[in-house]
């Protein structure tokens, strides 16, 4: 059985979600090398070299594609021919806005799979930085073309807080983070709403040195910011979503129709703190954001 896997990723976290769906696939049956191929192609190189690539899966015979990122990945897999069922793991869009899935239990069509949720995730974020800094009304906002759903989202919910935000949107990749900061450095928010791209994550330890050296409180959606030094992040547990993505891509290769797999959407989201990097910008966190974080890193 031939899987291909259309994403954006850098080279670490490739392998490392790699290593997740195959442990999970290995589990329910299906091992490299014996049953099962695992071919990967990029889709952070431009759209023309993601649909070229969606299509060379295909034409290896891949069996199922998965889509997993922002919306290129899913515009490049949904585009390949001949048509072949698509397992999604939707972070930066929604799909049932964009069309790609109709409803939860019956997504129609041959995509189905996993939605993060992720705009609705940008108010919960909005409201932890509140909490932990009830004196910042204004708050900066870190995005890009990629994140634009989930930065618009973030406004409507700063609106019904009674919060203004600041945006820099950063253009023309690969970003300057140092120019950045400093531009954050000299406006008055002084805590940051960081939104995810696939852009933003191989520069990750470099975004949370800058956050440190000008003293900017950072939240985030993926915890990998937190082990590189940001200061929280509230999100989904990336392993299990690989590990469920996996359990739709063993029922297809078992003969399932995508039709017949209800998408699932994230429903269990991680905290984490970084009390070192707390120390570090002289903040004192509230008892209450202590005690409901999932994980404290010191």
């Amino acid at each position: 059985m031939s899987v291909g896997w259309p994403r954006a990723s850098t080279i670490r976290s490739r392998q490392w979600a790699h290593e997740v769906l195959l442990s999970t696939l290995r589990k329910l049956g299906f091992t490299e090398g014996y049953n099962l191929v695992l071919e990967h192609r990029r889709t952070d190189e431009g759209m023309a070299k993601a649909f070229a690539g969606a299509n060379e899966l295909v034409a290896a015979r891949a069996d199922v594609l998965i889509a997993d990122g922002p919306e290129i990945a899913m515009q490049a897999a949904t585009a390949a021919r001949p048509v072949v069922p698509v397992v999604m793991l939707a972070n930066n869009y929604n799909p049932f806005e964009r069309g790609y899935v109709k409803t939860l239990a019956q997504p129609g069509g041959n995509v189905t799979g996993l939605f993060y949720r992720q705009q609705e995730l940008a108010a919960k974020q909005l409201e932890l930085l509140i909490e932990a800094f009830p004196e910042q009304r204004r708050i900066a906002v870190l995005w890009d073309s990629i994140s634009e759903d989930t930065f618009h989202s973030a406004e409507k919910a700063a609106r019904s807080m009674g919060l203004s935000l600041n945006p820099l949107k950063l253009e023309n990749p690969p970003y300057d983070f140092y120019a950045t900061f400093q531009i954050l450095a000299q406006g008055e928010p002084k805590a940051v709403l960081v939104l995810s791209s696939p852009l933003f994550t191989p520069q990750r330890i470099q975004i949370a040195e800058l956050a440190i050296k000008h003293r900017l409180a950072t939240i985030f959606i993926f915890r990998t910011y937190v082990e590189a030094g940001g200061l929280m992040s509230y999100g989904v547990d990336l392993a299990v979503m690989y590990q469920r993505a996996a359990t739709y891509v063993a029922k297809i290769l078992r003969g399932a129709h995508p039709t017949d797999l209800p998408v699932d959407q994230a429903d269990n989201f991680h905290f984490a703190l970084n009390l070192k990097t707390a120390k570090a910008l002289g903040l004192t966190l509230p008892t209450s954001i202590l005690l409901r974080a999932d994980e404290v890193i010191e």
